[in-house]
């Protein structure tokens, strides 16, 4: 896509020929992360438990990494709405290497301190030598699965999102391909059991890594070399001043999503394994919101840095009503054909019984679910990150944990399922009412100014 199109082309088409290349490529990569999970609860429901350990941690770099793509893509989108292209190839370059420098040491953390962090999380012994088995390849492979995040970062900050699109398609063709040979055995590969996931993963991902090193260094000349120490310093801050607090944010998830976990894990294996397969599920479903919180960011970052102010509140609302309205779709979808879905991933009537719950009351909010991630990353675009955290400590630790806490006293797994749905819908009548008011304070007296202009131009 041509950048200035994201400053004067139409912006309901614009965001649409955006989203779609992320929405095909993001619906194969949540397959194969889908096929992952079916996979996995062939080798039983310990490892389908296990495995759903995992989650939390692997997620909290993953978060790291979408903070650090979140304070790239801010910052060189609004860099080259100002038609600085040289800076935004600076601000590009120091980001990518501070990127690796940041993952792998919290990967590192991650295997020194192991088996505290699940025990904490509710893993028994057994668990935990399960759960090894697949985060050690992950954790020291790290790098290669999460570096091509920030390079899409960067391709998505041009206005470009068919090819970080058709990178995130390969890799997850190469995972599902390369998933069963690794974890059944194929030929002289030996079967590996939950190991051969992770390794499967990685090999994936080194692929991945070569094409955007390729494509960003070559085809968007967005990769330099030779910076001076202030270069670095002054791209290390700004990026940072918005990755950390957006990494922080994200990384708020993981941490309640363990503390669930352990809430959770009070109501048996089977409640653990049956959450691991809803919330992969769940998140297919949120699939068209994901690819829509990727390609708005640099649409607005873009359009905040050239002052085309109304195209950012044009956009944020138009897809706010559009994620409503399908989201109420796909709950139905979902609560139809709950059973038969629950029923091809476990054959543990309890398993079984707990993803039908899942399935027929947590999506019910996906809605209002989907106004909050819209809100968080538009609040990210347009420099205002520690909103965004304020949003997502209301989200997690105000609402859907005390709520979820409570319906469990009450109701037991029953109950908080339905803590968890409820705190969905609030959040999002919060972000909307947040968003709103950040709109107004950031953008109102431009629109004044604006309009006063077209008046006085129209009298004249």
């Amino acid at each position: 896509m041509n950048p200035t199109m994201l400053l004067n082309a139409p912006v309901n088409s614009t965001l649409k020929s955006m989203t779609i290349p992320m929405l095909y490529s993001m619906m194969l990569l949540m397959s194969f992360n889908i096929v992952d999970t079916l996979y996995i609860s062939m080798l039983g429901t310990e490892s389908l438990a296990a495995f759903s350990f995992t989650f939390p941690v692997t997620f909290t770099l993953i978060s790291l990494a979408i903070g650090m793509g979140i304070g790239v893509s801010a910052v060189v989108a609004k860099t080259l709405g100002e038609k600085n292209k040289e800076r935004a190839r600076q601000h590009a370059s120091v980001s990518l290497g501070l990127s690796a420098i940041l993952i792998y040491s919290l990967a590192i953390f991650g295997w020194l301190f192991h088996d505290p962090i699940f025990s904490a999380m509710g893993a028994k012994a057994d668990n935990l030598t399960i759960i090894r088995l697949y985060m050690t390849p992950w954790l020291f492979g790290s790098l290669f699965i999460i570096m091509p995040m920030i390079g899409n970062s960067v391709m998505r900050a041009s206005g470009d999102t068919k090819t970080p699109a058709k990178i995130m398609g390969i890799g997850a063709v190469l995972n599902g391909i390369l998933d069963p040979i690794f974890i059944f055995g194929y030929g002289p590969v030996p079967a590996m059991g939950i190991e051969g996931a992770a390794i499967a993963s990685i090999l994936a991902s080194v692929v991945s890594c070569i094409i955007v090193y390729y494509r960003v260094t070559y085809t968007f000349d967005m990769l330099g070399w030779g910076y001076s120490v202030a270069q670095i310093k002054e791209s290390a801050q700004k990026v940072l001043s918005i990755a950390l607090p957006a990494a922080a944010s994200n990384m708020m998830t993981p941490i309640s999503s363990s503390i669930l976990t352990a809430m959770v894990a009070s109501y048996g294996t089977e409640a653990v394994a049956a959450f691991g397969v809803g919330s992969r599920i769940e998140s297919f479903a949120v699939i068209v919101v994901l690819a829509l919180s990727m390609s708005l960011p640099p649409f607005i970052s873009q359009n905040f840095g050239a002052g085309h102010y109304k195209r950012v509140k044009q956009a944020y609302y138009s897809s706010i009503r559009f994620v409503m309205l399908w989201q109420a779709a796909i709950y139905v979808v979902l609560f139809v054909f709950s059973s038969a879905i629950a029923n091809a991933f476990a054959d543990d009537e309890k398993v079984i019984e707990i993803i039908i719950l899942y399935l027929m009351i947590l999506p019910i909010t996906h809605g209002f679910g989907g106004i909050t991630i819209l809100t968080n990353s538009s609040l990210n675009a347009l420099h205002k990150p520690m909103v965004s955290v304020g949003l997502n400590i209301i989200r997690l630790f105000v609402l859907m944990l005390p709520l979820a806490y409570i319906g469990g006293y009450i109701d037991e797994i029953n109950g908080l399922i339905i803590g968890v749905s409820l705190s969905g819908a609030l959040t999002g009548i919060v972000a909307f009412i947040m968003m709103k008011i950040n709109l107004k304070k950031l953008l109102g007296s431009c629109d004044e100014r604006d309009d006063r202009l077209e008046s006085e131009v129209g009298k004249a």
